[in-house]
């Protein structure tokens, strides 16, 4: 068996082809990995951020949201306050209408006492007509 004669010049282009081939490849991968490192180290670095801006943010809405409770404790304080106050007044109001009640029934009792004096002389008038006094 004879092997086939291959021209020198040939498998030499072929060599070169190959391994232009392989070089290029080696080359895009790298650079790709490349690539990727520095998209890699751009993310991290935008994590940071984010999350520095999340804290950022976070103490922002805490201070505000702290801020926002102080008003309400204020506001509470005050409705509070007047409910107080009200009731106080509502308070004063009962014991004078129960003052007021007590001096009321108390003059009734007299109108009543009178109203049976009178009563008494009434009848001891009409006796004393009818018995020819």
């Amino acid at each position: 068996m004879d092997l086939p004669k291959v021209n020198i010049l040939t498998a030499g282009t072929f060599s070169v082809a190959i391994l232009s081939a392989a070089g290029g490849s080696i080359w895009y991968a790298s650079n790709q990995a490349s690539i990727i490192e520095a998209l890699q180290s751009e993310v991290e670095i935008l994590n940071i951020q984010n999350n520095q801006a999340d804290k950022t943010n976070l103490i922002r809405d805490v201070q505000r949201n702290t801020d926002h409770l102080q008003e309400i404790i204020d506001i509470l304080s005050e409705v509070y306050e007047e409910i107080e106050d009200g009731d106080n007044s509502i308070w004063d109001d009962i014991d004078m209408i129960n003052e007021d009640l007590g001096g009321m029934a108390a003059h009734m009792m007299e109108i009543i006492k009178l109203q049976s004096r009178v009563a008494i002389l009434e009848k001891t008038v009409e006796f004393s007509r009818r018995d020819g006094m």
